[in-house]
Formats: structure tokens, sequence, C-alpha cells
């Protein structure tokens, strides 16, 4: 089975923003753009601006992550600018977690939750049924760059079992620190989604199509899987 990758559009050139999304149309299958507030984690990144313009170049699925302390506040902006994904930490919605995924889907799109290191998968089994995508958070939230996290591919595994065992439909989605050094364990998860940024592919070359050849390569290499 071929791996599916999602580029984390905070780690692009945005100098080079329309040439480097026209380049990935047709290699990844989402693209992932991060909103941080400066709250829930102290760094600011895009915003729904930033979806309303890429949707105006993209032809894939734009995966948005919401790493703010109200999402509902978040998320009719995001559906608005064109977000066909929309994943929320469940910490900032325990009390509103059903509406919050009723109304993406009532839009037509797709809902999901991420996971942070420390926030089990049994945490969100009261409404796992009604997810489209679950991410696992191999970092801590908020920054690129940080050290891999290997407890946090247990969670995949039991995800990818959960979903068999009860004929579920949800993607399981890896974000932080996916790139050489890590992508055989990770693949070795039975993870879905590879979400990947600096070190996995925008740093390993100046021209985006030669990155993700590279990218490409590395990745067939370590874990004798293709990239599709």
């Amino acid at each position: 089975m071929s791996a599916m990758f999602n580029p984390s559009l905070m780690c692009m050139d945005l100098t080079k923003f329309s040439e480097q999304i026209t380049a990935l149309n047709s290699r990844a299958s989402f693209f992932h753009v991060d909103i941080m507030d400066g709250h829930y984690v102290k760094n600011i990144t895009l915003s729904p601006f930033f979806i309303e313009q890429l949707k105006k170049v993209s032809t894939i699925p734009i995966d948005v992550h919401l790493m703010v302390e109200k999402p509902e506040e978040i998320i009719p902006m995001c559906l608005e600018a064109g977000a066909d994904y929309i994943s929320f930490h469940p910490e900032t919605a325990n009390n509103k977690i059903f509406r919050l995924i009723n109304e993406i889907h009532d839009a037509g799109k797709k809902a999901g939750v991420v996971l942070n290191p420390s926030t089990s998968v049994a945490s969100i089994k009261e409404y796992i049924h009604l997810l489209d995508k679950i991410t696992i958070m191999s970092v801590d939230p908020g920054f690129a760059g940080q050290k891999f996290i290997p407890e946090t591919l247990n969670k995949i595994a039991e995800l990818v079992k959960y979903r068999d065992d009860n004929g579920l439909h949800y993607l399981t989605e890896i974000d932080g620190s996916c790139n050489e050094k890590t992508f055989n364990q990770v693949a070795n998860s039975g993870v879905d989604v590879f979400i990947v940024g600096t070190s996995g592919l925008f740093n390993l070359d100046d021209d985006v199509t030669l990155a993700w050849d590279k990218m490409a390569a590395i990745f067939e290499r370590e874990t004798g899987r293709a990239v599709s």
C-alpha cells in the first residue's frame, strides 16, 4: 500500500507560494495548514485568509489543524474560506465537541481531532465513530524542529486496530518530525498519512519538485513502500 503525504505549509517558502503549490498539487494527498493563536501554543502561524488564497490554486483537499483556545470561533471562518478537513484539540472543546463535529459535517466537510503526546485514545471513544481523521502529535504542539516522541506510535497502532475491529472509516495521521530518521518506525505503526515539514521535505532542496523526489526516494529506501 502506498503512503499519503501532507506537506505542512507553514514550512514552505512563501516567496514561492504559487510555484510550490502548483508543483505539490500533483504529488501531495492534502495541504496541511496550521492555525495557531498565540494562546493555546506560544506561536502564531497561518490563518483563514491563507486558506482562502490557497483555495485559488489548490486542486487537493485543504487540511486545517487548529491550535487555538476557542475553535468554535475559528471553524466558521475556515469553512467559509474553503477548508476541506478541520481538526481541533479536544482539550479546547470538551463542552462542545459534538456540536463542532456536527457543524463541520453539516457544511459538507470532514472533521477530525488532534491528540497531543500525553492525550489518550480512550479520551475520544465517545465520539470516535463520528471522526474522519485522527492526528497523533509525535512532538508537543506549537513549534517545528522538536525531538520525535516514539511512545506516540502506540496510539497509531491502537487506532488502526480499533478502526478495523469496529468497521470505522477515519484516517490516521502523524504530525511531528517525520523525516529520514523516523520514516521506518512511523510506517511500521500502520499510519495512513504522514505530515512532512522542514526536515522531511522543504529543506531537502530549494526546488520543491526535487525536494519531493528526494523525500520519496528516502521514504521508499527506508520503508520499502511507495509514495502515492
